[in-house]
C-alpha cells in the first residue's frame, strides 16, 4: 500500500520520462514509492485514449491523482481539474508536473472525498487495489454524491482484480453503466448519473416505507 498512503519516510530519487498520450507529448517527473515510477502504466493510458471528451464539461475531479498524469492530462484540453489524494509526495509531484508541462490545476490533500466540496462533470478513477476493497469501493461507489447530474465517472481496474464485481454494484447505482473496452485485462468501465433514474429510486424507496395504513386508515 505504499503508493497509496503517506511515505514521507521514503528515500527520494526524482527522475522524468515523456510520452505521448493522443499524439499530445508530456514531461513527468516521478519518484520512489508513487505508483508507476517507472512510465505511463498501461491501465491509465487505455483508460485517457478512451475516455469521450466531448462528453465531459468543465469540471474534472483526479480522485487518487498520483504524481498527476490523468489531471495534466484533462488540463491539457482545457478542463479546470482538481487533484487529490492522501500521498503527499504524489500530491508534490503532481505540482511539479503542472509546471513542467505548462497546465494549472487545483492539487490538494483528501482521503478519498473528505476533503472534497463541490460536483463535477467527470471523475476519473484508476483506483489503488492494494489499497483494500474498502478504499476502491468508498472512491468509485460514493462518486455518486459528487457528480453533477448527467456527470460521468470513469474507471480503470483489472478485470480478475475485482473488476467484475464493483461493476455489477455500480450497475445498481448508476443506470446507465457499461464497459467502454477491455484488453489484456482491465477494463475501462464508465457511468452516467442520470437524475430522472435517481429519483425513481427514491421514489420507490419512499413508497416501501411507508405504512399505507397509517395514510389511508383502514378499510
Amino acid at each position: 500500500m505504499g503508493q497509496y498512503f503517506d511515505n514521507d519516510n521514503l528515500p527520494s530519487k526524482i527522475r522524468s520520462y515523456s510520452c505521448f498520450i493522443r499524439d499530445k507529448k508530456y514531461i513527468f517527473n516521478v519518484d520512489i514509492g508513487v505508483f508507476s515510477k517507472s512510465g505511463l502504466d498501461f491501465g491509465t493510458r487505455l483508460l485517457l485514449e478512451n475516455i469521450n471528451l466531448d462528453n465531459i464539461e468543465k469540471n474534472v475531479l483526479d480522485l487518487g491523482c498520483g504524481y498527476g498524469p490523468v489531471g495534466v492530462f484533462f488540463a491539457s484540453y482545457g478542463f479546470n481539474v482538481d487533484m487529490v489524494d492522501v500521498n503527499k509526495r504524489a500530491l508534490h509531484l503532481s505540482k511539479i508536473n503542472l509546471e513542467e508541462n505548462k497546465m494549472h490545476a487545483n492539487v490538494f490533500y483528501s482521503d478519498c472525498y473528505k476533503n472534497v466540496e463541490k460536483k463535477y462533470s467527470c471523475i476519473v478513477v484508476n483506483p489503488p487495489i492494494r489499497a483494500g476493497k474498502k478504499v476502491v469501493e468508498e472512491m468509485c461507489l460514493n462518486s455518486i454524491n459528487y457528480l453533477d447530474d448527467n456527470g460521468y465517472i470513469y474507471i480503470v481496474i483489472r478485470k480478475d482484480m475485482g473488476g467484475k464485481s464493483l461493476f455489477e454494484k455500480l450497475s445498481k447505482i448508476y443506470k446507465e453503466s457499461k464497459i467502454i473496452i477491455k484488453k489484456s485485462g482491465y477494463i475501462v468501465i464508465c457511468c452516467e448519473k442520470c437524475w430522472q433514474f435517481i429519483c425513481v429510486v427514491l421514489l420507490i424507496n419512499f413508497v416501501d416505507i411507508i405504512n399505507w395504513s397509517d395514510v389511508w386508515g383502514e378499510y
